[in-house]
């Protein structure tokens, strides 16, 4: 054990406070001292010791309510050239979904400032690139060591700002995390190919990163959407700039913090806040080649189109409207709980949430089981808040048209009981909608809220087309017992991820994660081995250094 006397511990944590204890391991001080609420968390894997005698060990830290807000509100900056730089932009309040509070400001960057930020992203991109492969792995493999001894802290930042429950903020860490360790196995998988092709002719291939390129993200799982892209681009060796959304933007300060101690070169990692304008200077800059976006559909395509009508590579993911296709043979455990889990986890907000279920023939033995399960989540527990008061109020906007249009609300989730001490938080408990008719906006838009629409089809094939016809094209689950069944659907769906008996079919890496249809613009996916392609070129290589006693036509 070490005493620490001051702030400059080389050590694998950022900071404890003086007259704390700790094991001594590697890292560097922090970078950014406008938030010592991150440093003054114990480092997961070691034993802590407090001046006051306080003990915690691994991954543990002192008793939180549902989610640990920042004490004071913390202001955003962005990350340029390896140091944390205040923005001279107007700023905005950041609010916690959980009860309303003020937790921090977010600067508006200014055009001279990305301009900045994109100039010493390109001075260092050169080095990086020269950098072996498994030079830049031991980075990311540090930087992984790091996120996992800081999840504790980097998940209830993320929750207090994008509303999700602790549980799933960190589960959200893990699975961002399965991407770093892709990126890690690229040092030994990703090689290159060389054959000979003709009689003394040798072709040859080598992967080439692109140079600076940009990523733009969403509220909604503020570290696992930044690490889709961030360690895939990072490894294949270019510089990667991010703009995060204006409504989440702290948790990427603590990933920014990390990658520094990590010893990330500076230049390398560059955040820039802002909104709409920022987005579009980004995109605009000449020296940005490749845009990557994750985010709602309509806003998807205008990114698309942008980025595209300069030249550049762009794969813009966009919104969903994933169908569980139930079957009267489904097992009712898996049902149940895949169903529930789907369209309640993070409160319905994401890209995967089970919003339309197609119930074949008679499945009210599966329903009611379904309704009885979802009336037992609540909200703070169970179930996270929706991330600002305009977004609860369209998410029971629409709630509302589906009842005065004849539709049962066979479970009511507005106005729910809010848990103690956060009744000013957005909240809305799991709302079930039956008997809709396909083309109401119910059955038809994304909700993004914890609310499920039931549709009563007559057959298999019906729901199948009204599955191919959604403009939308992310998910599609079935649950049966009938493997006849599953194949029919396996072999028919136009959607992009398909569960048998999964209500979330995310794939795990290395299979890739992407849609379909009006969920994808570009091609390729944002995670797996197609994001290798995205993030940089094939450079291809043709050589031969003596003329063939037997030379042919190919030589």
């Amino acid at each position: 054990m070490v005493h620490v006397k001051d702030h400059n511990i080389i050590g694998s944590a950022l900071r404890y406070e003086p007259g704390d204890e700790c094991r001594l391991t590697r890292s560097r001080p922090p970078t950014n001292g406008d938030d010592p609420w991150f440093h003054a968390f114990p480092l997961a894997q070691a034993e802590f010791v407090t001046k006051n005698g306080s003990r915690f060990k691994r991954d543990e830290s002192p008793t939180m309510k549902l989610v640990e807000l920042p004490p004071s509100p913390v202001t955003a900056h962005n990350l340029i050239g390896g140091q944390f730089v205040a923005s001279q932009g107007e700023h905005l309040e950041v609010c916690s979904p959980y009860n309303g509070q003020v937790i921090g400001r977010v600067p508006l960057s200014r055009p001279d400032e990305i301009d900045l930020a994109v100039a010493k992203a390109q001075a260092a991109f050169p080095a990086w690139r020269a950098t072996p492969a498994k030079e830049r792995a031991q980075v990311l493999y540090r930087f992984r060591e790091l996120m996992l001894a800081k999840r504790t802290q980097l998940a209830h930042r993320a929750a207090a700002e994008s509303g999700k429950t602790v549980a799933e903020a960190e589960a959200g860490i893990l699975k961002g995390l399965e991407v770093v360790e892709f990126a890690l196995s690229l040092q030994n998988l990703d090689d290159g190919a060389s054959m000979t092709v003709s009689r003394g002719v040798t072709c040859s291939v080598r992967r080439e990163p692109l140079g600076v390129v940009a990523g733009i993200v969403p509220f909604n799982f503020p570290v696992m959407v930044p690490l889709w892209m961030i360690p895939i681009a990072l490894a294949v060796g270019n510089a990667f700039i991010i703009k995060p959304s204006e409504k989440v933007p702290l948790t990427l300060q603590l990933i920014g913090e990390l990658l520094i101690a990590a010893g990330l070169p500076a230049g390398l990692f560059s955040i820039v806040n802002g909104t709409r304008a920022a987005v579009e200077h980004l995109v605009d800059h000449p020296l940005i080649k490749a845009v990557g976006f994750v985010g709602s559909t309509p806003v998807a395509q205008s990114v698309y189109k942008r980025t595209t009508a300069a030249g550049k590579r762009a794969l813009c993911l966009g919104g969903a409207k994933n169908l569980v296709i139930v079957t009267p043979d489904a097992e009712p455990d898996l049902t149940i709980r895949g169903v529930v889990d789907s369209f309640t986890g993070c409160a319905g907000q994401r890209c995967m949430a089970a919003s339309l279920l197609l119930a074949v023939g008679d499945v009210d033995h599966l329903i009611q089981p379904i309704i009885a399960q979802a009336r037992t989540l609540t909200c703070g527990t169970s179930m996270g808040a929706i991330i600002d008061p305009p977004s609860l109020a369209r998410i029971d906007g629409i709630i509302g048209r589906a009842e005065a249009a004849g539709a049962q609300i066979v479970l009511d989730g507005r106005k729910p009981q809010a848990p103690a001490g956060y009744e000013r938080g957005n909240w809305l408990a799991p709302t079930i909608i039956d008997r809709a008719q396909a083309d109401w906006e119910c059955a038809t838009v994304e909700i993004f809220g914890p609310v499920l629409t039931i549709l009563r089809v007559k057959s298999l094939a019906q729901a199948i087309e009204l599955e191919n016809a959604s403009p939308y094209g992310n998910a599609t689950s079935v649950f049966t017992r009938s493997g006849a069944v599953a194949q029919y659907v396996l072999e028919n769906a136009k959607n992009g991820m398909i569960g048998v008996n999964i209500g979330v079919p995310v794939p795990r890496e290395p299979f890739s994660f992407g849609g379909t249809k009006a969920s994808k613009f570009g091609h390729g996916d944002i995670t797996g081995r197609a994001a290798l392609d995205f993030w940089s070129d094939l450079k291809k290589t043709t050589s031969k250094w003596a003329l063939a006693s037997d030379q042919n036509w190919m030589s």
